[in-house]
C-alpha cells in the first residue's frame, strides 16, 4: 500500500507539473517575440518556485512561528505566544548544551574522517589494475546503498553486549573477552570522553567513505598528466607530487565533498536513534527534535530545535553555493 501511495504521489506530481508547464508555455507562445524571450525562462522556473514555496518556504516559516509558541495542556485550547521562552529553556539546559557539543564533535570528526579515508582509498585503488579497482570500489561503495537504520542493525553485531556468562556473539566483546579475559563491556553506554558517540560516528564514516572515494577518485583521474609529469621531471617524489600537484588541483572537489558530508552529519538521526535512542549522552539536534515532539509532546521546543538546526546548516549551504559559483567562473 505504501509503494502504491508513493507511485501515485510521483505520477500525480509529475502530471500537475507538466500541466502547469504546458499551460504557461502555451500562453507564452502566443505572445510576440519580445515578450516570449522575457517570459520563457519563468515558464520553466514557475513550477519549481511553486513547489519550493509550498514544500520548503511555507514549512520553514511555519516552524519559525511555532518556535515562539507553547501548546496549552488543556484540551481544546490552542497554542499561546511565549516569545523567546523556548529558546531560553533550551540554551539554559545542560542536556541541550551536551547535545550541541555532540553535534560539534560529529561535524569535526565525521566529514574529516570520511574525506581523509576516502582520499586514501581513492589513491590506493587507482594504483590497482582496472578489474581489481572496479571490484574494490564496488565493495567500498556498497554501504552507500543501505539506509542508516540498516547500517545500525549491521553494526549492532559489532558493538552490542551480552551479559557475563552468555556466549559473546558480538564481535567487539568477543575479541575483548578472549584477549583480556575480563567481563564484556556495554560499549554504547560508555560516555566517558564521548566514547560511545565516537563509536557511532565510525558507522557514519563507514557509510560516507564510498561517496567521498567515488568523487575524489574521479577528480584525481581528471588531473592533467602533463602537470604530473612536469612534477616528476622537477624531481618531486610521489608524496610531494601528491600534496603539491594533485591536491591543489582537486581542492574544489575536496571542499564540495567535505561540505556535503557536513550537511548530512548536521541532520543525522537514524543511526543514533537505532543504536541508542539518544541515551547515554549520544543525542544530537535531530534526535532531540524527535524526543521533544513525540516523547515530551512539546511542539514549541521541537520547532525551536529545528530553527537552531536550520541556522547551523544555512551557512554551510551558502558556502557550498559560493564554492560552486567560483569553480564555474574559473572554467
Amino acid at each position: 500500500m505504501a509503494i502504491l501511495s508513493a507511485l501515485l504521489s510521483v505520477v500525480l506530481g509529475l502530471t500537475v507539473s507538466f500541466l502547469i508547464f504546458f499551460s504557461l508555455n502555451w500562453l507564452v507562445e502566443r505572445t510576440n517575440d519580445k515578450w516570449k524571450a522575457r517570459l520563457l525562462p519563468y515558464v520553466f522556473l514557475f513550477p519549481v518556485i511553486i513547489l519550493i514555496s509550498v514544500f520548503l518556504l511555507y514549512p520553514a516559516i511555519r516552524t519559525f512561528v511555532e518556535s515562539f509558541m507553547e501548546q496549552s495542556q488543556r484540551r481544546g485550547e490552542g497554542a499561546t505566544f511565549v516569545g523567546l521562552d523556548n529558546y531560553i529553556d533550551l540554551f539554559t539546559s545542560s542536556s541541550f548544551i551536551g547535545i550541541l557539543l555532540n553535534n560539534l564533535l560529529w561535524v569535526l570528526v565525521v566529514p574529516a574522517g570520511a574525506v581523509l579515508i576516502g582520499l586514501l582509498v581513492a589513491v590506493l585503488t587507482d594504483k590497482l589494475g582496472k578489474k581489481r579497482e572496479t571490484t574494490f570500489k564496488a565493495m567500498i561503495f556498497l554501504p552507500m546503498a543501505i539506509s542508516g537504520v540498516a547500517a545500525a542493525v549491521t553494526w549492532r553485531f559489532i558493538y552490542f553486549y551480552a551479559p557475563p556468562g552468555n556466549p559473546q556473539i558480538y564481535l567487539l566483546n568477543a575479541i575483548w573477552t578472549s584477549v583480556t579475559g575480563q567481563d564484556p563491556v556495554p560499549w554504547l553506554t560508555l560516555d566517558a570522553g564521548r566514547l560511545n558517540s565516537f563509536l557511532i560516528m565510525f558507522i557514519a564514516i563507514w557509510l560516507q567513505v564510498g561517496f567521498a572515494m567515488v568523487l575524489l577518485s574521479a577528480a584525481i583521474k581528471g588531473v592533467p598528466e602533463e602537470t604530473i609529469e612536469a612534477g616528476r621531471l622537477d624531481g618531486a617524489g610521489e608524496r610531494k607530487l601528491f600534496f603539491s600537484v594533485i591536491v591543489p588541483q582537486i581542492r574544489g572537489t575536496i571542499l564540495a565533498v567535505f561540505v556535503t558530508i557536513t550537511i548530512f552529519v548536521m541532520k543525522i538521526f537514524d543511526i543514533i536513534y537505532a543504536m541508542t535512542g539518544g541515551q547515554y549522552n549520544t543525542s544530537v539536534l535531530a534526535v532531540d527534535f524527535y524526543n521533544q515532539l513525540f516523547s515530551f509532546q512539546n511542539p514549541g521546543k521541537a520547532a525551536a530545535v529545528v530553527v537552531v538546526l536550520m541556522i547551523a546548516v544555512v551557512p554551510l549551504i551558502v558556502y557550498q553555493v559560493r564554492s560552486y559559483k567560483s569553480q564555474e567562473e574559473l572554467r
